[in-house]
């Protein structure tokens, strides 16, 4: 019943926000689950999620402003796990959510960012610093997302972007993990268990997301961005000496 609840809770901020169906999940499972079946999971369940809002939001999509950003986050994801062996990751995690947190508060205490134009080649490489960060943090839509609030994007074309992006993340980790032989009968069957609640959490969060104005929106990503930073930095605290 844990399980379940926090698949539809999970579902329903991923429904409403875009991302961050892992961050909130992740607080439950690793007390129930193991830390494989989470991240397997996870990602399994980010297909899922992902999948539904590109579904969802298909009359927005453009893909001429997502490939480069999804390209370059499959670039960045083998790089950054490639790289996770030389760094700390204790002090790695503490600097990553200590910039969250103070993006994320800055921006929810001053107005709306002045729109950024950025162009292809910029995009790519913020897409591999996504991607890094991904392989990294297992935070794999964060830069991403944060640069799409830079182009003063409507709520629909902003997710319309980020979502195929994070889609994209979720195929390389899936593959990744199978590869590594992690999808096992156990977490398929803990998957079918929480796929009916994530789905309902899903719609619901998408029926709020659609009563929303673009401004109340920003604020829920900066929020969200913000909990992802103190959560980096609460996981961190018992490796730092």
């Amino acid at each position: 019943m844990v399980f379940a609840l926090a698949a539809l809770v999970g579902g329903f901020v991923s429904g409403f926000s875009g991302f961050a169906m892992g961050l909130v999940v992740s607080g439950v499972w690793l007390h129930i689950i193991t830390p494989m079946q989470t991240a397997t999971l996870i990602a399994g369940y980010g297909l899922l999620t992902q999948g539904y809002g590109i579904f969802k939001l298909r009359n927005s999509l453009d893909l001429r402003k997502a490939w480069p950003l999804a390209l370059g986050t499959v670039i960045g994801i083998p790089i950054g796990v490639g790289i996770l062996s030389y760094l700390n990751p204790a002090y790695l995690r503490f600097g990553v959510g200590t910039l969250l947190i103070v993006y994320a508060i800055y921006g929810l205490a001053r107005p709306v960012f002045a729109p950024i134009k950025i162009g292809t080649r910029a995009d790519i490489a913020i897409g591999i610093s996504n991607g890094l960060l991904g392989g990294l943090t297992g935070l794999g839509g964060i830069i991403s997302t944060i640069s799409c609030q830079w182009r003063g994007w409507p709520k629909d074309l902003q997710r319309a972007v980020f979502q195929p992006v994070l889609f994209a993340a979720f195929v390389v980790i899936s593959i990744s993990q199978a590869a590594a032989g992690s999808i096992t009968k156990q977490t398929l069957a803990l998957y079918a268990l929480g796929a009916p609640f994530m789905v309902a959490g899903l719609w619901s969060g998408f029926r709020l997301f659609g009563k929303i104005d673009d401004e109340t929106f920003r604020k829920t990503v900066l929020a969200l961005l913000l909990l992802a930073g103190i959560s980096l930095i609460a996981s961190t605290l018992p490796f730092l000496n």
